[in-house]
């Protein structure tokens, strides 16, 4: 073993830990031991760890509580490198005070721009004496949140603290610099050798229908929607989407369910090593991101479990997406549900090709956006603290 690094993340119960596991299995590949530490803020984990990487969980709280989370969670960071995911007070915040008074070396992961998701630019905070007041000393008042998008302001001025870091997209180096390292997949897990599409279909009640799959967390700039409209469109019984795990962050699938509810099926969220099968199921992955400032900063970690796993990848031109794919997918413009419907005819009147393109994006997948691929970008830098 190398030695140890404990991976920070903000919010076990939010999205983040979806890159901190893809880190955990990275550096596990390069023989570093790792350990993930982060708090809990919600009342269950966002996802399910992979096999084999320890997780710690510390209660998130509000200010002035939180001073004691911090303690409690700044405790059990041992590793001879801290890596901190997201450039938040309750991850990259923690850890720096941290590196000050240890001295270890600190990298900082972003694969999102946060304050994207408060207005990005637009944002400011300028209150008056009374709302101020009341955002400092209420119970529940705003500023008593630890990653209140103020805090995130200031956080994103220390971000050249960190001793190296690592990004996922174009527009994220442009901001902040950093090493590109976008999120690979375990092509050896995601194999399409190894899955019966029939038997995937059978297994989850799907064998009559063209599946759609969304493997994700619908949120209105992921443009579920615009697929759905396209089903309204096309009007063909037996087309399906089919959405995987659904969101936990509130009641936006009830919502999609209540409107369009004779084209969606959904699946439970599952464990990383239940993936394979359950996207094997499908005959396209779909990835319709709107085009706005979050999902130009966004590497869709869906596209790579379409790609790993052979799949026609239908999606749009928004940020990286068209350097992603190449050509090996189906791209639309953003928020066009015409041209979805017109790529979902394409695809189903040309199994062929579609299958051709899949089979290309594998070996796009296994070239560029790989474990490995992601090792060897993360050993060089670590060789470099």
């Amino acid at each position: 073993m190398k030695g140890k690094v404990s991976l920070v993340v903000s919010d076990l119960s939010g999205g983040g830990s979806v890159r901190a596991f893809l880190l955990a299995q990275v550096l596990k590949k390069i023989n570093y031991k790792v350990e993930i530490v982060g708090f809990l803020f919600g009342q269950e984990l966002y996802a399910i760890p992979p096999k084999g990487i320890p997780l710690v969980a510390v209660d998130g709280k509000n200010y002035p509580e939180f001073f004691a989370s911090a303690k409690k969670l700044w405790q059990k960071l041992d590793g001879d490198i801290i890596y901190a995911v997201k450039p938040k007070p309750t991850s990259f915040g923690v850890s720096l005070l941290h590196k000050l008074a240890s001295r270890r070396p600190l990298l900082l992961d972003m694969d999102d721009w946060e304050l994207s998701w408060h207005g990005g630019f637009e944002w400011k905070y300028r209150p008056n004496l009374k709302q101020f007041a009341r955002d400092i000393l209420k119970k529940d008042g705003a500023l008593r949140f630890p990653d209140h998008p103020l805090y995130l302001q200031w956080i994103e001025s220390l971000v050249s603290r960190a001793d190296g870091i690592t990004i996922d997209t174009q527009f994220l180096q442009n901001r902040f610099g950093g090493v590109y390292l976008p999120n690979g997949k375990d092509t050896a897990m995601f194999d399409p050798e190894k899955y019966n599409p029939e038997v995937s279909r059978e297994r989850y009640g799907l064998t009559k229908y063209r599946v759609l799959m969304f493997p994700g967390a619908p949120r209105p700039h992921k443009g579920v929607e615009d697929v759905l409209i396209a089903l309204d469109q096309l009007n063909q019984q037996d087309l399906k989407l089919v959405i995987v795990g659904g969101s936990p962050y509130d009641d936006y699938d009830e919502q999609l369910i209540q409107k369009w509810g004779r084209w969606i099926i959904k699946l439970p969220k599952c464990p990383v090593e239940v993936m394979p099968e359950v996207v094997a199921a499908a005959h396209v992955v779909v990835v319709p991101q709107r085009d706005s400032v979050i999902a130009r900063a966004q590497f869709p970690l869906k596209l790579t479990d379409g790609m790993a796993m052979a799949k026609p990848v239908l999606s749009t031109r928004v940020g990286d997406i068209p350097e992603i794919l190449a050509e090996t997918g189906y791209l639309v413009d953003p928020s066009c549900p015409q041209q979805i419907a017109a790529q979902i005819q394409l695809i189903f009147a040309d199994v062929e090709q579609a299958r051709e393109r899949g089979r290309k994006a594998r070996e796009r997948c296994l070239g560029k956006y790989s474990l490995e691929a992601m090792a060897s970008t993360l050993s060089e830098l670590i060789s470099r603290l």
